[in-house]
């Protein structure tokens, strides 16, 4: 992975601060020196380092402006023991999802997030749908996007939809466990999910076996990403009380905007372009002259590049064409690609109906979906924070504005 770095006087600039100053975020763990290989005397720092304490820096600190930056890919406010994002390292309760990812299933990782403490909500065998109209709908939304599907079919899917408050924990994780298995069923159109997660959908695609580690691995790298928007929709759900399956349908709701898991779908659409063009750097010139986003690229946490992405990308078969397309977004924009990226660019590897991007991103989520509403629960609170108005304030209206007086 490239880590970009600066000199003290980039660096300095940079942050708008005297060289002084910038060893003294330093001395306090703010940024990370390392030595510069071609001169041992002289440190150099990493961007992302930078570019963060520079944004911390500008927001000031006035209550409002703080609450304000939380919200918008600001410090997390929110405690949480479940996901850590950390210089450019992601981690599942303090263990590596990469290393995760090199053996580990999907329902490995649940178990991890869900703090089953040596509990499997997963043994045994899932039960079927309750509700004899499952078999009829599960066939009429068969045609239907994925997340469509899912969500008409998981209130009838999902035996048990009671409320959260006073259920008993290990109850809870085993109706999280019944809930992912009928949701991935009804993503993939599955009427039921038996086996493991990643081997069902690697049978239902007529994945060989690399094919279906590829799928395994990328499942447990999605599997939960701190507060993204998805996540935070279901933890504001839970925190009212409202069931498992509410939580889920509230997150495969954020989930399927183009700012977030529809971000795959104009991805696709990038890929395509270049396709037609067939030159990637006439492509990415021409989106960045118009003022256009590239999709698949780039992630505010990631400063020095999307580690999921390059664990996936490593491992797919060689493509010049994709190779070509990363080095001029690189070259070009200065951005290295990221997780969505990364999934369409396995859906085409492997040949995967179209659309199999979101579906992966949607089965994997699930399971940090139910950590966090699980999570939520336990602590107890409503989360109701309040707005910061920008409107006209009522002195400011003129008499002609106001509303009357009945």
């Amino acid at each position: 992975m490239k880590t970009l770095l600066l000199n003290s006087a980039s660096a300095a600039a940079m942050l708008g601060v005297s060289k002084a100053t910038l060893y003294a975020y330093v001395s306090r763990g703010l940024v990370e020196a390392e030595a510069d290989r071609s001169d041992p005397r002289r440190r150099l720092y990493r961007v992302g380092d930078i570019a963060r304490l520079k944004s911390s820096k500008a927001v000031g600190r006035k209550p409002e402006k703080i609450a304000a930056k939380t919200l918008d890919w600001g410090s997390g406010a929110m405690p949480s023991r479940i996901t850590l994002i950390d210089r450019n390292r992601l981690f599942y309760r303090g263990q590596d999802a990469m290393d995760l990812a090199r053996a580990g299933s999907l329902e490995d990782v649940a178990r991890l997030l869900w703090d089953c403490e040596g509990d499997d909500p997963f043994r045994g065998q899932p039960p079927r749908a309750a509700d004899p109209r499952a078999k009829t709908l599960t066939e009429i939304m068969r045609r239907r996007p994925p997340i469509e599907r899912c969500q008409a079919l998981l209130p009838i899917l999902v035996p048990d939809r009671h409320a959260l408050p006073h259920r008993d924990p290990k109850r809870l994780r085993t109706d999280a466990a019944i809930l992912v298995r009928f949701a991935a069923g009804a993503l993939l159109g599955k009427a039921r999910m038996v086996g493991p997660i990643h081997r069902e959908i690697a049978t239902a695609w007529k994945l060989n076996r690399d094919g279906g580690e590829l799928v395994r691995a990328a499942l447990v790298l999605l599997a939960d990403h701190e507060l993204n928007a998805s996540t935070f929709a279901v933890r504001v759900v839970a925190s009212t009380g409202a069931s498992l399956a509410a939580c889920a349908m509230a997150g495969l709701a954020a989930l399927s905007g183009p700012l977030h898991g529809g971000a795959t779908a104009l991805a696709e659409v990038l890929l395509d372009e270049v396709d037609r063009q067939g030159d990637a750097s006439a492509v990415i010139t021409e989106r960045l002259n118009r003022g256009d986003q590239l999709p698949g690229f780039g992630h505010p946490l990631y400063h020095d590049g999307d580690p999921r992405a390059e664990f996936l990308l490593s491992r797919l078969p060689s493509d010049p064409a994709r190779s070509e397309l990363v080095a001029a977004v690189d070259r070009i924009g200065g951005q290295l690609p990221n997780v969505d990226f990364a999934l369409v660019a396995l859906r085409r590897a492997l040949a995967l109906p179209r659309g199999a991007a979101l579906l992966i991103f949607a089965v994997a989520r699930l399971v940090g979906w139910m950590a966090h509403a699980l999570e939520q629960h336990f602590d107890g609170k409503l989360i109701r924070p309040r707005a910061q108005y920008v409107g006209p304030r009522p002195e400011q209206l003129s008499p002609a504005r106001q509303v009357p007086e009945a």
